[in-house]
């Protein structure tokens, strides 16, 4: 294995929404110019390259991989890429609740519903809400709905909205940050609900806090993606 590339540049610039080091255009994975959308992103994302010391870390620059992915795998077929996204529309998690203990029933209530609500008048779509875990068949035109408002978002806003739905299970949620119904931290509480039930009950070992910290932060770096697209 090849050793970890390490910082080699002085000075971070702008130019023409590129991002340039010592002068020389940054580039993607598949060696596309970086050109980002608009100035507030270009900046964030100078801020990560500037904030490099030693070794070249891509954990530490999440908003440049969120950008690479636009470029690189959105962009190139985006209807394809947010039909995987619509698919949430059909499994989402704020549909599937606890029949017991009566304190989760009501805690997934006070959390799930508003946003479910949200959406209802927001697309003009309904949903099936069951206890447990059996598959339901949600209504085709609510499928229908929020699959096409994933659909007409670019391949940034695209990148932003991926995370977001994938690691808390539901486009509803995904959705409702993107647009300004809920921020960072409702969505994030609303997603994390059962697991943090289960915490709260029985508690958890130090890999699981890692993970939820390492999931935690691409969450944050994906509603902020979004925020700086505007």
């Amino acid at each position: 294995m090849s050793a970890p590339a390490r910082r080699f540049w002085k000075e971070v610039t702008i130019e023409d929404g590129g991002i340039r080091l010592d002068g020389k255009p940054l580039r993607t994975p598949a060696r596309a110019p970086l050109a980002l959308p608009n100035d507030d992103l270009a900046r964030a994302v100078a801020e990560e390259w500037r904030a490099v010391e030693g070794t070249i870390d891509p954990a530490a620059l999440p908003l440049t991989g969120l950008a690479n992915a636009a470029i690189d795998r959105i962009a190139p077929d985006a209807p394809a890429f947010a039909e995987g996204i619509a698919r949430y529309a059909a499994t989402d998690l704020l549909c599937y609740r606890a029949d017991h203990p009566a304190g989760l029933v009501a805690r997934q209530g006070e959390a799930w519903d508003p946003p479910l609500d949200w959406a209802r008048a927001r697309y003009d779509v309904d949903f099936i809400v069951t206890a447990g875990i059996t598959p339901v068949d949600q209504p085709r035109e609510t499928v229908r709905r929020l699959g096409a408002a994933a659909a007409a978002r670019d391949a940034f806003h695209l990148a932003g909205l991926a995370p977001l739905v994938t690691l808390s299970g539901s486009l509803v949620l995904g959705l409702a940050l993107a647009e300004g119904a809920l921020t960072e931290a409702e969505a994030w509480d609303a997603a994390e609900l059962d697991d943090l039930w289960q915490v709260e009950q029985w508690g958890e070992d130090a890999l699981a806090v890692q993970a939820r910290e390492d999931k935690r932060r691409a969450f944050r770096a994906a509603a902020r993606f979004l925020a700086l697209l505007g």
